[in-house]
């Protein structure tokens, strides 16, 4: 049965070792790598604090002046009233909320003048309670600074977490590139936990000697183990998937490694489902293994199939098998069908009144007149509806979407 876990839509990726030239489709120079930039910027040192108040919405931002609008108001309307003044005492809190520290203080110095202003206005200058108000404007001054000195630390903090949690994503879950070998690719990555970027869905696609190779799978689990188990499984992938000929062999070798990572953390429980596949260029099939998984989609003149493969255990538990390796299946795959692969995320989402998403439905009801639809169309339009169908993600999600090259 799949696994349950706790975890964008894709760029194009520079081409990995290995990989030929043809492989990826560059971007454009601008938008060739803002993770990049972003490292440099948060690396390079702490930003000014004004300018980290760019992370504050705009309504924030202008509070303080509707605070002085209204104390003007107020006064104006009020000529002889002595408690004007009073309210301007909020406004460097305020203004630390929306602005940096330089901000506040040079708020509190002119809220202060202002209220000194209205005071000697109406001949209240000295008066014993303005005096505590003259007081407790510079208290508020004070720890207005000390407040946005703490929000922009913490905001430049945040700035450099996601950033990690961005760089650490790319890192072990590469982007999926618009061409592998003969296959044109697309893929769409869903984090459960928005703030970590990666959980236990895990894809990589491989160009090597024996074809075009895709592995994507689901780790049973939440949280750092998970990801662990996601890193080292891509690794051994990556590492084997261009040195051993049969895809049931490749299949074998994740499956000790599994479990040797499950041997290591004294996990009996620890496995991982999965899909790999496997496409000879010019053929007009694909070989593909599954390890407990969920079985993949076929798009083809306006038509959708769910392909029943002969499923094994998933990797991890290959030692619990009481007869040999199921052999790959065969799957016809020829210019203008489109072969989806999909986690859980996607057919466990459900609405408010608790109803899985129908995915199979959901396609032949949008593609049922398309005689022909591309990998980015059909990820695109399956992770946007998915978001529509269940809301906020409470699952990982990945998808992978793959037809050969000619149409």
């Amino acid at each position: 049965m799949p696994a349950r876990s706790a975890v964008p839509a894709e760029a194009a990726a520079p081409a990995r070792p290995g990989a030929p030239a043809k492989a990826v489709r560059s971007a454009p120079a601008g938008a060739r790598d803002p993770l990049g930039a972003r490292l440099r910027a948060s690396f390079a040192g702490p930003a000014p604090a004004d300018h980290q108040a760019d992370l504050a919405p705009y309504w924030v931002r202008w509070l303080p002046t509707l605070l002085i609008l209204i104390d003007l108001s107020i006064e104006v309307a009020f000529p002889q009233a002595t408690a004007a003044g009073f309210l301007l005492t909020g406004l460097p809190v305020l203004v630390a909320f929306g602005f940096g520290a330089l901000a506040t203080a040079a708020s509190g110095v002119g809220a202060l003048v202002l209220q000194l202003v209205l005071a000697a206005r109406v001949g209240h200058l000295y008066e014993h309670h303005h005096l505590w108000v003259y007081l407790s404007t510079l208290l508020a001054a004070l720890a207005g600074v000390m407040l946005a000195h703490q929000r922009t630390r913490q905001a430049r903090h945040l700035v450099r977490a996601r950033t990690v949690s961005e760089a650490l994503q790319r890192t072990v879950l590469h982007p999926v590139p618009e061409q592998v070998g003969s296959l044109r690719t697309a893929g769409h990555y869903r984090a459960a936990q928005a703030e970590v970027a990666i959980g236990g869905d895990l894809y990589e696609l491989c160009d090597t000697p024996f074809g075009t190779r895709v592995l994507l799978g689901d780790v049973r689990g939440k949280g750092l183990e998970a990801v662990r188990t996601v890193a080292d499984l891509l690794g051994a992938f990556r590492a084997t998937a261009h040195e051993t000929a049969e895809l049931a062999e490749l299949a074998a070798l994740l499956d000790r490694q599994v479990r040797r990572v499950a041997l290591e953390r004294e996990d009996e429980e620890l496995f991982v489902t999965a899909v790999l596949l496997e496409h000879q260029p010019g053929a007009e099939s694909v070989q593909l293994i599954n390890r407990g998984h969920l079985d993949p989609v076929v798009l083809a003149g306006g038509t959708v199939q769910t392909v029943h493969c002969r499923q094994d255990l998933p990797l991890g538990l290959g030692h619990l098998r009481t007869q040999h390796p199921t052999p790959p299946t065969s799957v016809p795959l020829t210019a203008g069908q489109t072969l989806l692969l999909h986690t859980d995320g996607v057919t466990e989402a459900r609405d408010r009144a608790g109803n899985f998403y129908p995915l199979t439905e959901r396609l032949a009801t949008r593609f049922a007149t398309r005689a022909c639809v591309t990998p980015e169309q059909l990820v695109n339009f399956v992770g946007a509806d998915v978001h529509t169908h269940g809301g906020p993600a409470t699952d990982d999600l990945a998808l992978l979407a793959l037809s050969p090259m000619g149409h």
